[in-house]
């Protein structure tokens, strides 16, 4: 099998899987497939090593740190579903943390003055939990020391990288909010870096150095979080030392949805990764119907299905440890007949939510290794360099969680709550069939993530298609309170088409997702992968096979 992979920046290239007809010497050693060719290069050499996705997993996280700034790290949040191959377990680690136990959110809202700025700004900080998370998956599944899994970041920070097209027009986007200490390695003679310039983290090679040696001691409960904490004290955050000594990394039982045969895994609550299983339960119910994909029919149906787990995110968002979530409910078949019923199937409904917000710049990546454990891990700041906040001397900018809590009406379920758990809208993939392990995807894109996720299952499910097709396909979403988004590639036909039920449409991107399908022998032994990297973004895919 042979998967083309556009990298905007730098080549196209074409990459052959290990399959049937492969030499049968050629030890396949696993799959990575990350937003960023330098992130991968790093989760590579790990599995080359000898080492597991956990493994990798936290090489590849640590490098997307440095090299997709902007995006996701140490100071942020995220999800993360793993399958361990040697008891056959899927599990949830939550990364996300929870709210300051200061937070007060009345801050957010009228008649507050700069409210607004107080939802992204150093009040929406809430504890980075990421650190903690791959700490205590490396404690729990790793196989090689946890000192030689940031080499690659190390490296990348100290001697600095050429910087893309993309992250240039981030940092471009964003300088102006930067710090004179920020500015002083983003830019150069006072204007912000440009393509191809490079971009030194010096301070952050110190960080990930200390991390390395001392583990994350230093982060949550020394030197580093003394830092953390007197930084956020000077800028009016919620956050504080006693918030970071507070986070831990939190196992919980996933969430399963039996989709035509395929047992599709993803982060339970307190992420709100289940609307995607709502879009899966309710297209269910339409599959005597057998609809072509992105007909004018199956775009509309899937357009209005999507407005009902919308609906249902923003009224069962539930902490588990407050109040727990009728999601068993929601799932079930008649519910999910009654919904699908429901569905007006010639013109489009009004959707009315509160204030929310939606995000693309977030992370996503998977690794598969050569006995079948999978991560398949969210991560994000929030925003665009988070709360664009680093604290000086560490390299490390701090997210802005908050901005995508909903503040209007107080209290109502996505409100921030002191000391509660960040409810993330994370949806990292795992899927079984026949008892083994048969894909790992997600994306990144804030409230859409529960959309194209779907999108992309049904395209390998239903549609037959490889992962990179799947991932490639031209997607909708519904953005609140009333667009439907259209991928650029979404002909003018299907979208005037939709125009014509009454939706209002706008071209734009949705996600960068990434994903990997195995492909077993009729002994159910591993012999390839099937990797994909979304062509929206800058990443890279590889299987390593030799």
């Amino acid at each position: 099998m042979r998967i083309g992979l556009k990298i905007k920046w730098l080549f196209l290239f074409l990459i052959a899987c290990s399959c049937a007809d492969s030499q049968p010497q050629a030890e396949i050693k696993g799959s990575v497939a990350s937003a960023h060719p330098l992130a991968t290069k790093a989760g590579m050499e790990v599995l080359e090593k000898g080492g597991n996705a956990f493994d990798a997993a936290i090489a590849v996280a640590a490098t997307l740190n440095v090299v997709e700034p902007m995006m996701s790290g140490i100071g942020g949040y995220g999800t993360i579903m793993i399958y361990d191959a040697s008891s056959d377990q899927v599990r949830f680690l939550n990364s996300s943390g929870r709210f300051p136990v200061k937070t007060n959110t009345d801050l957010m809202r009228e008649p507050t003055p700069d409210f607004m700025k107080n939802r992204v700004g150093p009040k929406s900080i809430s504890t980075p939990g990421n650190l903690n998370a791959w700490a205590d998956m490396h404690a729990t599944y790793g196989k090689l020391d946890w000192k030689e899994l940031f080499g690659s970041a190390i490296t990348h920070a100290e001697n600095g990288f050429s910087i893309s097209p993309a992250t240039a027009r981030w940092i471009n986007i964003a300088f102006e909010d930067f710090s004179p200490y920020t500015r002083s390695f983003y830019g150069k003679d006072g204007e912000p870096l440009q393509q191809g310039d490079k971009l030194v983290q010096a301070d952050l090679a110190k960080t990930f150095k200390t991390v390395a040696s001392e583990g994350v001691e230093p982060f949550y409960k020394g030197t580093l979080a003394e830092a953390i904490d007197k930084k956020m004290e000077e800028a009016g955050s919620f956050l504080s030392l006693e918030d970071l000594q507070n986070n831990k990394a939190e196992w919980w039982k996933p969430l399963k949805f039996d989709y035509k045969g395929y047992e599709v895994y993803t982060a339970s609550l307190p992420a709100n990764s289940f609307p995607a299983f709502l879009n899966l339960g309710i297209m269910a119910q339409f599959s005597d119907e057998k609809l072509e994909h992105n007909s004018p029919e199956y775009l509309h149906l899937f357009a209005e299905m999507t407005k009902e787990s919308y609906k249902a995110r923003l009224a069962y968002s539930f902490d588990p440890e407050v109040k727990i979530a009728p999601i068993d409910s929601l799932l079930s078949e008649p519910a999910l007949k009654a919904a699908a019923a429901a569905i007006n199937r010639e013109k489009a409904t009004e959707f009315v939510p509160p204030f929310s917000g939606d995000s693309r710049n977030t992370t996503h990546f998977v690794v598969v290794d050569k006995w079948g454990n999978t991560v398949s891990a969210t991560q994000t700041l929030g925003n665009l360099f988070g709360s664009r906040i680093m604290v000086e001397g560490t390299g490390v900018w701090l997210n802005n969680s908050m901005a995508y809590s909903t503040f209007e009406p107080k209290g109502n379920p996505m409100d921030a709550f002191p000391g509660r758990h960040k409810l993330s809208g994370d949806c990292p993939i795992i899927i079984m069939k026949d008892g083994k392990l048969w894909a790992a995807l997600g994306t990144p894109g804030g409230h859409t993530i529960t959309q194209n996720v779907p999108q992309i299952i049904f395209n390998l499910i239903d549609f037959d298609m490889s992962m990179q097709q799947a991932i490639d396909a031209p997607k909708i979403a519904f953005v609140e309170p009333d667009r439907i988004v259209a991928d650029p590639d979404l002909n003018d036909d299907l979208i005037n088409s939709l125009r014509e039920k009454g939706h209002n449409v706008a071209k734009r991107t949705i996600g960068n997702a990434n994903g990997i399908k195995l492909i077993r022998n009729e002994k159910g032994e591993i012999i390839g992968y099937e990797a994909g990297m979304d062509k929206r973004g800058e990443g890279r895919a590889s299987v390593v096979d030799h």
